[in-house]
């Protein structure tokens, strides 16, 4: 078995020596793919929340969620940033949701050119009827944890957030307008 440190003869110092290295990525221990399936998993266990029940699918609840917790209207391009999904996908989700009276789109105060979106009265029932069964499966997935590593698991996504300059905060959130 190769040893990890060697000595040098005239310094004493301790330098490390290569060990061989396995070209391949083992994908369970790569925090990325460990994270991209989580967020999978997680959405589709909550999908299934609103789409069997509501006929929401990902993207619609995306536009709807980023709405429902804004206090005022905002445009597509900020939904798409917040939610970090592209811009047509959620094109497409505005224009479903506007079918189902759920939001409606009114010319922006600031630039005549853009467009804010905001919740009709209906959007904002189907968010509030919503927001209750998530939250309890939000509870079911973290149940494994104890009440303790849920604070360190938020702390610890808070600072990988921060690190990529997420917006992390309702009030961050409420500041950008895109």
């Amino acid at each position: 078995m190769p040893k990890a440190f060697s000595r040098r003869a005239n310094t004493g110092s301790r330098r490390q020596v290569a060990a061989p290295r396995d070209p391949r990525l083992n994908l369970f221990r790569f925090v990325p793919f460990r994270l991209n399936r989580l967020a999978a998993e997680v959405s589709a266990a909550l999908a299934s929340e609103y789409r069997d029940r509501y006929a929401l699918d990902i993207p619609e609840w995306r536009v709807l969620a980023t709405l429902g917790f804004r206090n005022e209207a905002c445009s597509a391009q900020y939904i798409a940033q917040c939610t970090r999904t592209h811009k047509s996908t959620i094109s497409r989700a505005v224009t479903a949701l506007m079918k189902r009276n759920l939001l409606e789109r009114l010319e922006n105060n600031d630039d005549r050119r853009e467009f804010v979106l905001r919740l009709t009265r209906q959007g904002h029932a189907l968010y509030g009827k919503l927001v209750p069964r998530l939250k309890r499966k939000e509870q079911e997935i973290l149940s494994c944890l104890t009440a303790r590593e849920k604070q360190d698991l938020a702390r610890l996504l808070g600072k990988i957030e921060h690190s990529l300059d997420l917006v992390q905060t309702i009030a961050q959130a409420g500041k950008g307008s895109y």
